[in-house]
């Protein structure tokens, strides 16, 4: 009998393959992987584990699944591939306004992607997971007092004191339940009609009318109701546009994090992270023979690998076979973070020693971690002016070699902070004072958000 035909024997198959994909998903633990907490207590954080292995997925194998296939549709020049959200999340930031003002802003810069490149844009929020940061040094010291280093609210706290920088495990929980709150948020968001396109001057509420992009995105939208009120006029049907698809994203940094939320899909006997639907691995983990590439190789999620200026073509090539060796479209993303200055000959040096070796992949902008500078007042920030000339040279790359720009990745918030400098709104060093928030990498504004997605979708006609 067929395994289409008896559930009872495809219960058992699905079974039987679980099992066997649960073998390999703790080889990392002999790797020496890198960048995790020291817990001092063992038993507490066995404990947290067990809790955390017993909780409801945060996502589907399904969800994912559909992801992959969007992302695959990027790699074709079918779809543009838009990720932003916090550089790191804190568990004070899970508050509703906020939440809504940075799922406003991904969406409004989608909506003017969509409309001035003419393709569909996946949309994935840096949200709901992404509370750890890997950090260059294990302590940190001032005025003679060393503690260590802040790695992210799921890890430790800010504040300076030896209580609040302990490595605690209970943490992991609690980033847990905000990411299960923060995901039935923008599930309401974008599935209960906050979304629907008809109403996308409604986005713009709350944000500053002064700002250059606020004006220049009210006409966008006052263009899109003329394409809609047209459509309408012809008797098309609206209801696809009532709702969006929005996709949670986080660094697969804590792999004891990660597979505790590691489940088996009922469905295939197929392992997936179920703690994010993208997981990408950073430019400091990303060693072939390293624990962060042993252990997402065997989850089936879609996943991303950050590749930063002394990336080579055989790296990528080497990462490609061990994360993708079957080369499905859309299972891996190739994040580039290369730096306004390098782009220019690091890109297509890149893309040259490729070739046209991996068709399948998807190539996505980070023009942010290249670009961080110090400024004269001491605040750790970056030019807008140099975020953009990465962008545009993500794109010449791109265009010269023949191959497709697929997306941006990029930290941004949907509040009127200052911790970029630059951009129509002239934040300059003295302005950085004013709002600077960030508790670890400086992000984009509202109005720095949409100046970005105005000009990207100007490439995006040019690559048509």
């Amino acid at each position: 009998m067929s395994l289409h035909t008896d559930p009872v024997l495809a219960n058992r198959e699905i079974a039987a393959a679980g099992h066997d994909n649960l073998r390999g998903l703790d080889d990392w633990r002999e790797m020496d992987p890198k960048q995790q907490p020291t817990y001092l207590d063992s038993a507490a954080l066995e404990e947290v584990l067990g809790d955390l292995r017993t909780s409801p997925p945060l996502v589907f194998a399904g969800e994912a699944d559909v992801l992959k296939k969007r992302i695959a549709a990027a790699s074709r020049g079918e779809a543009f591939v838009l990720a932003g959200g916090d550089c790191a999340e804190s568990f004070e930031g899970a508050q509703a306004d906020k939440i809504r003002a940075r799922v406003q802003t991904v969406l409004q810069m989608a909506a003017v992607l969509t409309y001035g490149g003419s393709m569909p844009v996946v949309k994935i929020g840096r949200m709901a997971g992404q509370f750890a940061k890997p950090r260059s040094a294990d302590l940190e010291t001032r005025e003679g007092v060393i503690l260590p280093s802040f790695r992210g609210d799921i890890v430790n706290g800010y504040e300076f004191t030896e209580e609040s920088r302990r490595h605690d495990p209970e943490r992991l929980l609690k980033a847990y339940h905000v990411s299960a709150s923060t995901l039935n948020l923008i599930r309401a968001f974008t599935q209960g009609g906050f979304a629907d396109l008809r109403f996308v001057h409604d986005w713009n509420r709350g944000f500053l009318a002064s700002n250059p992009g606020y004006q220049r995105y009210e006409r966008t939208a006052a263009e899109i109701d003329r394409a809609i009120r047209f459509m309408d006029a012809c008797g098309a049907d609206f209801e696809a546009l009532k709702t969006t698809e929005f996709y949670a994203a986080h660094e697969a940094l804590l792999l004891e994090y990660e597979r505790a939320l590691t489940r088996i899909d009922s469905r295939t006997g197929e392992a997936y992270d179920v703690s994010g639907h993208f997981l990408w691995i950073g430019e400091r983990t990303r060693d072939i023979d390293g624990a962060h590439v042993d252990f997402l190789s065997k989850v089936r999620n879609p996943i991303g690998v950050k590749l930063g200026p002394t990336a080579t073509a055989d790296d990528a090539m080497a990462l490609a076979e061990k994360l993708d060796p079957d080369a499905e479209p859309g299972r891996l993303t190739f994040v580039t973070r290369m730096g306004a200055g390098k782009i220019g000959e690091t890109l297509p040096e890149l893309l040259a020693g490729i070739g046209d070796r991996l068709p399948h992949v998807t190539w996505v902008c980070d023009p942010m971690h290249g670009n961080t500078i110090t400024s004269n007042t001491g605040y750790k920030t970056r030019r807008f002016e140099d975020v953009m000339a990465e962008v545009e040279g993500f794109f010449n790359a791109h265009r010269d070699a023949g191959t497709v720009p697929g997306g941006l990745h990029i930290e941004l918030t949907g509040d009127d902070v200052t911790e970029i400098m630059g951009g129509a709104t002239e934040i300059d060093d003295e302005g950085l004072r004013r709002r600077y928030e960030t508790l670890v990498d400086p992000r984009l504004n509202h109005d720095q958000s949409l100046e970005m997605a105005f000009q990207v979708a100007e490439y995006l006609t040019r690559r048509h």
